[in-house]
Parts: C-alpha cells; structure tokens; sequence
C-alpha cells in the first residue's frame, strides 16, 4: 500500500504563490500518472491537474491554466504543484492522488481513475 503525504500549503495573499509536494512511498512511483485534486468547504472534490507516467502529458482545468504547473521528479518519489497567481477561489484542501492504472502514459481526470490518495494539504488564498 503506497503511503502519500502532501506539504507546501499555507496562508497566502492573492496574487501570491504556493508549491505543493506530495512524497510517495515505494518504489513504484515512476510507473504511474498522477494528479491533484481539490475540495473547498461544501463542495465536492474536483480534478485540478495530472500528468501522464513519462511526465510526456499534462492536463489542467479551465480554472488553473496558465497559473499552475504539475511535474513530477521519480528520482525523489515526488509529485509536485506550482501555484502561481493564486485567487481566492483556489481556496482548497489539495490532495494528490495515484492511478490505479500502471504502465499507461494517459492523463486521467475522474477521481474514480485513482485510488491511492493522500491526507491533503490545506491551501487558503486571502483577498
């Protein structure tokens, strides 16, 4: 069972920035895609960015592009999220999430693709 745990998140006005880390267990990082998710209070988790096992592939919601960038480092076991030009709105607990699915280079976008997830990190932008 792979463990994930999430970091980076904060208190940070708009306009500002935020990286997320996710740092998984195991050594079968590299042989999935991966994505962030998140979830403001009262509403439901939603997709925000995932990148495909070879790192070839990324893909963002409407919301996020042009501000966030997803990437991953396999030497380090890390997934990351740059959050740039941060908006009230992005006020979240982000999660970070693996692929059921090993050895494919698609981006998945359902939360029902993933069923490793972390504990979240809670991300909150002041206007």
């Amino acid at each position: 069972q792979v463990q994930l745990v999430e970091s980076g998140g904060g208190l940070v006005q708009a306009g500002g920035s935020l990286r997320l880390s996710c740092a998984a267990s195991g050594r079968a990082f590299s042989n999935y895609a991966w994505a962030w998710f998140r979830q403001a209070p009262g509403k439901e988790r939603e997709f925000v960015a995932a990148i495909s096992r070879s790192a070839a592939n990324t893909y963002y919601t409407d919301s996020v592009k042009g501000r966030f960038t997803i990437s991953r480092d396999n030497a380090k076991n890390t997934l990351y999220l740059q959050m740039n030009s941060l908006k009230p709105e992005d006020t979240a607990v982000y999660y970070c999430a693996r692929t059921m699915t090993a050895y494919s280079d698609t981006v998945y976008i359902q939360t029902t693709d993933y069923g490793s997830w972390g504990q979240g990190t809670q991300v909150t932008v002041s206007a």
